[in-house]
């Protein structure tokens, strides 16, 4: 009772990020929250089941670029009941007599939306991030910051000499203060900025504090941080590092799984590893599950094909095909003969025979999926793609990065991008 009359004094902000452009293409039509995950979720429903399960249900999601796609998925996934007053709505970049820009940062994204955060009561804010995937219940975090004393409290993952290049760094002392913050430093500058952690983290080499982007702040040293620092517009390069002489900041060591899904090869392997016998984090998950739009949509069927190692969006269709280590998303049709490997096919927002003259019919070729005897590996399908017949998409050639007629090639992997049209025989 006591943690749930907790929670009820904390607003939750999950920020949007910008442009995504190291996730272009496929936030080219859709803000980062939006992109789709696993094959029937979006990168937003993680941060938003995570405050759910966690007893927070004031939730304002900070975006402003594309938007629409992901207004759409919020109104149709979290309608709470009108008796518990919760919430879960988007806070787009608006023009205002106080300020005519868009965001400039992560600050600066929450220090223009805090006219609508005040219009609620709440004594602490906690400030995520919406393109993460990690399962963690805010109660323990709130706890932990609430026992120290905390102004601010920052989410920290232990990680290795060779992955803290990639991270802000945090050095804290014997009570999980933190003392020091190092935005990216090299390999050869981490000596002296480690920092305690238990002993089966020492031994195994995660001795460094890696900045989350997960932050708790009482709610007055939130709005005097901003307030007093008009020009800092970003959290981990200017508002936390400047907070910590003056503020008492706290690390939380997470030491559960957390990936921040921020380019296409992140993305890409990610969802690869989702379809693992054993993945890294649990989509099954009974106590902690992860919530989106409830379709009610028609079971997958399955004619005469092998599917190994593979995740399967309702509503699919596949014919006679060999399937192994891909995520295969929601009204995917498969025909005949076709290989995939190592491939996240993000299906579709409508039937492959929808007529495209009904009511229901989206934007977008006549006839998504796949035709028959095609090959696809190592690539992204976006939603609504339509691939020919007797097409091979391998990027056989190793190129890194490369552009043509429906399809980008980032880090590697061959990305077709939404409501493309692949024509028969095609060669990637």
């Amino acid at each position: 009772m006591n943690r749930m009359l907790a929670v009820n004094r904390v607003l939750a902000v999950i920020l949007g990020g910008g442009a995504g452009t190291r996730l272009f293409p496929l936030t080219r039509h859709r803000a980062k929250p939006a992109v789709p995950l696993a094959g029937k979720y979006r990168l937003v429903d993680v941060p938003v089941s995570n405050c759910i399960n966690s007893g927070l249900d004031r939730i304002f999601v900070v975006t402003q670029f594309n938007s629409a796609s992901l207004n759409n998925h919020i109104a149709r996934s979290y309608v709470f009941d009108r008796f518990r007053g919760g919430f879960v709505t988007v806070l787009a970049a608006e023009q205002t007599p106080a300020s005519e820009k868009w965001y400039q940062g992560t600050a600066d994204a929450v220090r223009q939306s805090i006219p609508h955060i005040r219009s609620f009561s709440h004594d602490q804010v906690i400030i995520l991030s919406g393109d993460q995937l990690y399962t963690m219940d805010y109660r323990d975090m709130l706890a932990h910051h609430k026992r120290l004393g905390a102004d601010i409290t920052i989410g920290a993952t232990p990680v290795q000499a060779d992955e803290a290049p990639g991270f802000g760094i945090l050095k804290t002392d014997g009570e999980q203060r933190i003392t020091e913050f190092y935005e990216k430093p090299r390999r050869h500058e981490l000596a002296g900025k480690e920092s305690p952690v238990a002993p089966d983290l020492e031994a195994a080499g995660r001795i460094y504090l890696a900045s989350m982007g997960i932050y708790i702040f009482e709610a007055q040293v939130l709005y005097d941080v901003l307030d007093q620092n008009p020009h800092e517009h970003d959290f981990g390069k200017e508002i936390i590092p400047r907070a910590i002489h003056d503020r008492r900041v706290f690390a939380y060591p997470f030491p559960g799984y957390w990936n921040d899904i921020g380019t296409v090869r992140s993305f890409f392997e990610t969802n690869i590893m989702l379809a693992d016998p054993h993945p890294a984090f649990n989509l099954y998950d009974e106590n902690m599950p992860l919530y989106t739009n409830a379709r009610l949509l028609a079971p997958a069927k399955i004619t005469r094909s092998r599917v190994e190692n593979s995740i399967i969006g309702e509503a699919s269709v596949i014919v006679d095909s060999d399937i192994s280590s891909s995520v295969i998303g929601i009204r995917s049709f498969i025909d005949r003969e076709t290989h995939i490997h190592r491939t996240v096919f993000m299906g579709a927002d409508y039937y492959r025979w929808t007529e495209p003259d009904t009511g229901g019919r989206i934007e977008g070729p006549a006839y998504p999926g796949v035709g028959a005897g095609t090959r696809i590996e190592g690539a992204i399908v976006d939603k609504n793609a339509s691939i020919g017949n007797g097409c091979v998409i391998t990027n056989k050639e190793g190129v890194q990065e490369g552009e043509g007629p429906g399809f980008y090639i980032r880090d590697g992997i061959i990305v077709i991008v939404k409501n493309a049209e692949i024509p028969d025989g095609t060669v990637i």
